[in-house]
């Protein structure tokens, strides 16, 4: 069996030991945690960068759902901030990368898709206050009906218009090889719908495969490249007109990361997996002006909660407590 480690949707660290200091309390998630984000004069440039030393960081605990239920793992999380934009940092102990997310592999003159999903991290902040978020988290924006036999029963979202929500979400197949995370946001469910809507503007990714589908339609466009862990771009890609070109054991992604565009790109994202280990970054301007997103003064304090998902769909994964972001 796979050991790895998750985040829930219900919308995700191994410590540098004498860097991050931790109270026993914290990581027991013994009280509601505080992330304190440090007053920066210039952006961190990347994962490694000195600015990350001016944070405190703190290890939250994630409690497992569904599939992982019983297990337990955590996640350092630190943040910093300059005049103009906030960052978060994240590193988990993941025994795997998963990448996969049904990616098509050639075999025997078949396209087939390999088995897979992926590692996600997502952050949910609010909008508009939601109801009992301040004390129940993420719970309190999944609803399952009485009776329902597991979460995929079950619809994500608010209970009425003027609760809102904003929601990060960090896909190592669909948005990190883009460079971005989802930018999403939570409003009000409907009889047939959940309440999960993307930022104005367009992203995601696009599905590669034929009307029948039974093979990948398109393929590395000549003169382009494929991008971080081998993963094809949708804006890198060319219809696939010669399948004889291929032989056994080729593949090619699946689930195409598409470059955002508007709100839907107001989040940047850089990682990295190094021995066992995801290291992610997520950067925003404090208030991007969009409807759609948080709008983060400093002198406030702000109530946000996390998941995370190991090679898994939404409804299995790991959550976390209330968390509460402050200013320094």
């Amino acid at each position: 069996m796979r050991t790895k480690f998750v985040i829930s949707l219900s919308v995700c660290l191994a410590l540098f030991i004498g860097t991050l200091h931790f109270t026993a309390q914290e990581a027991m998630g013994a009280s509601k945690q505080v992330l304190i984000a440090a007053k920066v004069k210039s952006a961190p440039a990347g994962l490694d960068d000195a600015a990350w030393g001016k944070a405190r960081g703190i290890d939250v605990p994630f409690e497992g759902k569904e599939v992982f239920a019983g297990q337990h793992t955590s996640v350092a999380t630190k943040a910093v901030y300059t005049k103009d934009n906030i960052f978060f940092l994240y590193q988990w102990k993941d025994a795997n990368q998963s990448i996969t997310k049904g990616a098509w592999q050639y075999k025997d003159e078949n396209w087939i898709h390999q088995k897979g999903n992926e590692d996600r991290i997502s952050m949910l902040f609010e909008i508009n206050r939601i109801n009992n978020f301040a004390t129940k988290g993420c719970a309190i924006v999944c609803h399952v009906p009485d009776g329902a036999t597991n979460a995929k029963d079950g619809k994500f979202g608010t209970l009425t218009t003027a609760e809102k929500g904003d929601l990060w979400h960090w896909k190592a197949a669909r948005s990190d090889p883009a460079g971005y995370a989802d930018d999403t946001w939570l409003t009000k469910i409907s009889e047939k719908k959940g309440g999960r809507k993307g930022d104005k503007g367009s992203g995601g990714d696009k599905k590669n495969i034929t009307e029948d589908k039974s093979k990948p339609k398109y393929m590395l466009a000549q003169g382009k490249s494929l991008v971080k862990n081998g993963i094809l771009l949708a804006s890198h890609a060319v219809e696939i007109t010669d399948y004889s070109v291929f032989k056994d054991g080729d593949t090619i992604t699946y689930r195409m990361p598409k470059i955002p565009t508007g709100s839907f790109a107001d989040i940047k994202a850089d990682s990295r997996y190094v021995n066992g280990e995801w290291t992610v970054m997520l950067s925003r301007k404090l208030d991007t002006g969009n409807p759609d997103d948080t709008a983060f003064n400093p002198k406030r304090k702000y109530n946000f909660a996390m998941a995370l998902f190991d090679n898994s769909g939404d409804e299995d994964s790991y959550d976390s407590e209330v968390i509460t972001l402050k200013f320094k």
